[in-house]
């Protein structure tokens, strides 16, 4: 049977392939992803909603993309092996000086930090332990520095082209260099922190407000003779890869071509060493299955965005990147992104608001701050919730469902409005 994408038959179709894909990779989070997006690919090809041609092209499209986040994976495991976010565990604990307003304040900037240079996923995965952990270790409350890490894992992603999959994907269609995108989302991205931030103060006032005492915990925790030396070169070599990337992107190097060599300059060291484990590291750090994933969502969700559904919502978007144009943007996004996750949002969005490059970072703003509002908002939600309930489990402080959304209830229209606001002075003054 062959259906076209816009017959109902194959509206429908595609739809509910997408929904499948969606809520099995919420559900069934044990299953990798693509053991089902692939097959569902597959079978809307065979079924006639994807033409071969058009999903080749998707791919080779995505491709550079895809090979940028294999290689920032990579130097994110090999930072992390080098002792990296060890380090930044004891200046946490150190500097915050068993205070919890304090404890909070510098893992919002470790957050931030950590998100802008090696993405979201480096947050989730590699810093909210070690955030929870130096909360346990000064008696402070677990939550408010957990869901630190999840909301700025999302809202300071907006800062540069590297920060997320979602601005690797619409980079091209903003038409910026990297310095051009990142100096455009540098208000937004202060703007919707800040934002956070005092939201959060208010929120948590009252578990910030005293200490718990714990095993280990002192008044102010000194520098020990444990604490781990800090690894001078890792960071050296990653202030040299922001470097490379703002100076060869106007040479017209691809920034997956750079971070390749990035990637193997960090695993250099280790493989010369041990070049069996380290080759078993690098390649399960590359996470082989949710690069396939999201090869083949890129497929997936092409039916759709080609067909009445994609039309649908491209008669929601404005031509121009006014103030009430970018807001509705913004809140489009967001919405779509909280409904199908942001990266099928953002795939869907792109060539829509591709006319204009104000709506293509307003739509960023949306998919990459909106997803705060709900666990099925963004992927990296989801690996956080896992990670939380982990490091936690019942009883010991583990964030509930309801809390994340009355949370993100009270941050997200207030950092996107403030970030689109932002963005709108910022594209007035260009």
């Amino acid at each position: 049977m062959v259906l076209t994408a816009d017959s109902v038959a194959g509206i429908l179709v595609a739809i509910v392939a997408l929904l499948v894909v969606i809520i099995t990779t919420v559900v069934a989070q044990r299953l990798p992803a693509v053991v089902v997006a692939g097959p569902i690919a597959v079978l809307l090809i065979v079924l006639g909603l994807v033409s071969v041609d058009d999903a080749a092209g998707e791919v080779a499209t995505m491709a550079p993309t895809i090979g940028f986040l294999a290689a920032m994976l990579v130097i994110a495991d090999a930072c992390a092996r080098a002792g990296v976010f060890t380090w930044v565990g004891s200046l946490l604990a150190r500097w915050s000086r068993a205070s919890p307003h304090r404890l909070l304040r510098i893992v919002f900037l470790a957050a931030a930090a950590t998100t802008a240079v090696l993405s979201l996923d480096t947050t989730i995965v590699l810093l909210t332990p070690v955030a929870v952990a130096t909360a346990r270790r000064i008696g402070a409350p677990v939550t408010p520095v957990a869901f630190a890490n999840a909301h700025l894992a999302n809202t300071a992603s907006t800062l540069m082209p590297v920060s997320n999959l979602t601005n690797l994907l619409a980079f091209s269609a903003t038409g910026l260099s990297f310095l051009g995108f990142t100096g455009a989302m540098l208000a937004p991205w202060v703007a919707a922190i800040v934002v956070e931030y005092l939201v959060f103060r208010l929120y948590f006032a009252g578990s910030l407000s005293h200490t718990t005492p714990s095993a280990g915990a002192a008044a102010t925790p000194p520098a020990t003779t444990d604490d781990p030396d800090r690894p001078t070169v890792m960071l050296v070599m990653l202030g040299l890869l922001l470097v490379a990337f703002v100076v060869t992107e106007p040479l017209g190097i691809p920034l997956s071509a750079v971070a390749a060599v990035a990637a193997v300059a960090f695993v250099l060291p280790r493989m010369v060493e041990a070049p069996l484990a380290t080759l078993r590291e690098t390649v399960t750090a590359t996470n082989l299955p949710f690069l396939g994933f999201v090869a083949t969502l890129g497929v997936v969700i092409l039916p759709v965005r080609q067909g009445p559904v994609g039309d649908l919502i491209g008669t929601l978007v404005p031509d121009g990147a006014t103030l009430l144009g970018l807001l509705l943007v913004a809140g489009l996004a967001a919405v779509l992104a909280n409904l199908v996750n942001n990266l099928p949002a953002t795939l869907l969005l792109i060539p829509l608001v591709a006319h204009e490059p104000g709506l293509v970072l307003a739509m960023l703003l949306g998919v990459n701050i909106g997803p705060n509002l709900a666990y099925f908002g963004s992927l990296a939600n989801l690996l956080w919730r896992d990670i939380m309930h982990r490091e936690t489990g019942v009883g010991r402080g583990a964030p509930t469902s309801r809390e994340y959304l009355r949370l993100g209830a009270l941050t997200v229209p207030a950092a996107l409005v403030v970030a689109v606001v932002a963005l709108w002075g910022v594209l007035r003054l260009t």
